[in-house]
């Protein structure tokens, strides 16, 4: 199983800072994800610090194999204190997964989490550990074994309180039951609602719950979804030996999933070796050469430049770009496990010297991409260069 991973959230407003914080990894080699999604106290630059203390301290501690109970009481101790109301708080809520489906979930504080398999949900059995140094704040630790096709979802009070207080029927506030029937409704519609779109939603109707869209607290959530492999491969720059082409070719056409090709000469390599028509697109969207088309491969783009734009708008978080390079991202954000064929060999762009570019600088440019998807979106990359 391949383990997807989304979050979503929204600043209180009139904040400039998140009091919410959501951080998660996925440790190389080791088949586990590990996500904390934690509530400061308040709102603001102080909750900020707190939420991102509490997550931040508390993945390590669990990424170190260190026992969870140990963890928190190390937290909760090292948090600092509100000069205002003298005490130091943070909630979280904690999920531990491996691809085998074993999970392990700790709460603290925030809403109880949400286990779904389909539009059905599950209940977990959990035990209770109060803090030694804070009596009245008690861990609750779930373990249990999830399927294939089964989604969890976090949130802070900032989803489930939301419209608390207000006039007339939603005066009641969403709730943990209003946001259970909104997530089970989401998913008869739409099965295969990824876990970024299912936390958005979660968010989305907590905000069109407040007035003016302008939300009470911090809103956040965050859906682990275990599925079925998505994979993808992307084709970028010639072999080295162009003895070689008719061999590469032959591999990228036989792979089974998406395909994309990141590069003119890459692409008229494909064309040549596998007897295809490519056919240049339009104008394009922005200052980037448009796309190109070409049978059995899903999407074809200029090389260095697009992967180079790629990248940008993955570290902004810009990741609906209506160019090439946005149509790459999503193209990439689609699929789980992705494999980029690095060729080594020289192009004729590579051979002018006023563009300045080298092997090496796509070779960086594709190292920089392989980063940004394994760091902030988990996504599983290898690179075979070529």
């Amino acid at each position: 199983m391949f383990i997807d991973v989304g979050s979503r959230q929204e600043t209180k407003h009139g904040q400039n800072a998140c009091g919410d914080f959501f951080l998660c990894r996925r440790p190389r080699d080791e088949g586990r994800v590990l996500a904390v999604l934690s509530d400061g106290l308040g709102s603001g630059v102080k909750a900020s610090i707190l939420a991102r203390m509490t997550a931040t301290m508390l993945l390590g501690f669990v990424e170190e194999d260190i026992d969870i109970a140990k963890a928190a009481e190390i937290m909760l101790n090292s948090l600092p204190v509100c000069r205002v109301r003298q005490i130091s708080y943070a909630t979280f809520s904690l999920v531990e997964c491996d691809d085998e489906g074993h999970v392990r979930v700790v709460e603290e504080g925030n809403p109880e989490f949400f286990w779904l398999r389909g539009s059905r949900e599950l209940k977990a059995p959990f035990t209770v550990v109060p803090s030694a140094s804070f009596p009245d704040r008690l861990l609750k630790i779930y373990r249990f074994r999830a399927e294939l096709d089964d989604r969890l979802v976090f949130c802070t009070d900032g989803v489930t309180q939301a419209g608390l207080g207000r006039p007339g029927p939603a005066g009641s506030g969403l709730g943990r039951e209003g946001l259970a029937d909104l997530l089970k409704r989401r998913l008869e519609r739409r099965p295969s609602t990824d876990s970024h779109e299912l936390a958005r939603c979660a968010v989305d109707r907590a905000a069109e719950l407040s007035p003016g869209r302008r939300p009470a607290d911090d809103v956040s959530a965050a859906a682990v979804h275990f599925r079925t492999p998505r994979k993808a491969v992307v084709f970028t720059g010639p072999p080295y030996e162009r003895s070689r082409d008719a061999y590469y070719a032959a591999i990228f056409d036989r792979f089974v999933g998406r395909k994309a090709v990141c590069g003119g000469t890459t692409a008229n390599l494909l064309a040549r070796e596998l007897g295809r028509t490519l056919k240049v697109g339009g104008f394009g969207s922005g200052d980037l050469p448009p796309t190109s088309t070409m049978d059995g491969v899903d999407l074809i783009t200029e090389g260095v430049l697009t992967l180079s734009r790629a990248s940008a708008y993955l570290e902004q978080d810009a990741l609906d770009q209506p160019d090439a390079a946005g149509s790459l991202v999503r193209f990439l954000l689609g699929a789980d496990v992705i494999r980029i064929m690095e060729g080594s060999g020289l192009n004729g762009a590579a051979l002018n010297p006023s563009l300045n570019l080298d092997c090496d600088f796509r070779r960086n440019l594709v190292k920089r991409l392989a980063e940004l998807l394994r760091r902030r979106h988990l996504k599983t990359v290898t690179i075979q260069r070529i």
